[in-house]
């Protein structure tokens, strides 16, 4: 049973007297039996981890992951820990479990992730306006009003409000508001348009099919966009349909090198 001594050290009332045991744990080298002293001190803390994971179950992550992550950080805090700086361990371990819940939240809860400073804007936008929605009734707190609220500039209350949308994002089927219909955000998604590729081909050969000879140039115009026969091309120019095989292949080769000679 705790003392009266230890009950006014330890700020829980069911807080277990280790202090024995981390006076030991400082003076053991490692080995199996500080090992397994350590453990039965992490295990003898496991309650007090639970309830700090308590207090953040309504934010969307599982009790039993927020247990976990509660556990982790009571590791740290007993590994960490210095009695002989003559602190109660809660007082050290609380601190630690704490925030290593909130970096868990940080790194791994964001949809979509935002830098710390906009985090801490993200709350104090919160709580700025869970206070405000008891004064303002009939209509959200303005940008003003929240700055105000959190003694911020507008533009950080701007990015605060932003950041609260981006804790969770919004499915790609889900329906969007003010549709009756059905319509989701992923029918308003574009997709990729062949067509693109051929504009921009069109743009890289523009300059090189104006520098060639008049006469080549025909006869591209007349093969690739009036569709006509090298034969056809050939009696209307009155040359052979060999000559025009080959200063179409000549042709086509030049320029194909020089676009590409570009682009390296």
């Amino acid at each position: 049973m705790p003392t009266k001594a230890s009950a006014k050290h330890h700020p829980h009332d069911d807080a277990p007297d280790t202090a024995e045991a981390f006076r030991r744990l400082a003076a053991l080298p490692a080995g199996q039996q500080r090992d397994t002293l350590r453990e039965k001190v992490v295990e003898a803390w496991l309650p007090m981890a639970d309830r700090l994971a308590g207090r953040f179950r309504s934010r969307g992550e599982s009790l039993d992951d927020l247990r976990q992550v509660a556990a982790l950080g009571l590791v740290k805090a007993v590994d960490r820990y210095d009695p002989a700086l003559g602190n109660a361990f809660e007082s050290y371990a609380v601190p630690t479990i704490t925030g290593e819940i909130k970096r868990h939240f940080r790194d791994h809860m964001w949809t979509v992730h935002v830098p710390r400073r906009v985090q801490d804007l993200r709350n104090r936008v919160r709580f700025a306006s869970q206070d405000l929605s008891q004064t303002v009734s009939g209509r959200r707190p303005t940008v003003a009003e929240i700055a105000e609220q959190a003694n911020m500039s507008e533009e950080d209350a701007q990015a605060g409000l932003e950041a609260l949308e981006s804790f969770t994002a919004l499915s790609l089927d889900a329906e969007l508001p003010g549709s009756n219909d059905g319509y989701s955000l992923s029918d308003a998604l574009g997709a990729p348009d062949g067509r693109l590729d051929t504009v921009v081909d069109r743009e890289a050969v523009a300059p090189r099919l104006a520098a060639l000879p008049e006469r080549e140039r025909t006869i591209l115009y007349m093969r690739f966009f009036d569709d006509m026969t090298q034969s056809r091309i050939a009696e209307q120019l009155g040359i052979s349909q060999m000559h025009v095989s080959r200063l179409i292949n000549r042709c086509c080769t030049q320029v194909r090198d020089q676009v590409l000679s570009g682009a390296a």
